[in-house]
């Protein structure tokens, strides 16, 4: 397992329907493999947005496909413990409740599929530099995503006017 990340104790997982998405997919045979969720402000405004993403997550990892959920967005009153605590409430509802750290409330969350899940969790604030996050291809597996790389090389492709309109 990648070494500077703390590992959650392992959960065992349900089973769940297979949810279309936008994926990581094996070279042979076009398998899914792995998905990539950078939530929105529009996934957790209402109950039933934070449910949708919740189940989609849980069947992915239920169906042996392995996640990484960025949440840059502190938790509300539809997801309390943030969208990682939801998501281990449904993969594991014998856990105790997920508790954020007051002092860094966005949660990177890494989740390696399997008869045990295993989660890579980084915490970081506001104005903190994105980590990279492991992206698991199998249990034993996985590719560093560069999250502020990816996100100033978005950004710079941005055009000016809307980079003004952000900035501002």
């Amino acid at each position: 397992p990648p070494a500077r990340f703390a590992l959650a104790d392992p959960c065992e997982a349900t089973a769940l329907s297979r949810r279309r998405s936008l994926a990581i997919r094996h070279v042979s045979g076009h398998r899914l493999v792995a998905l990539i969720e950078i939530l929105s402000p529009a996934n957790k405004d209402r109950p039933q947005h934070v449910e949708d993403l919740v189940a989609k997550a849980v069947s992915a990892v239920d169906l042996g496909i392995h996640l990484l959920v960025v949440d840059l967005f502190p938790p509300g009153r539809h997801d309390p413990r943030g969208l990682h605590g939801a998501i281990l409430a449904q993969l594991d509802p014998e856990e105790p409740p997920y508790d954020l750290p007051a002092e860094a409330p966005l949660t990177l969350a890494s989740y390696s599929a399997g008869p045990k899940v295993e989660i890579f969790l980084e915490h970081i604030a506001v104005g903190t530099v994105l980590p990279d996050m492991p992206l698991f291809l199998s249990p034993e597996r996985y590719v560093q995503v560069p999250l502020e790389q990816t996100y100033n090389s978005a950004f710079t492709g941005t055009p000016a006017y809307w980079r003004d309109i952000l900035e501002a």
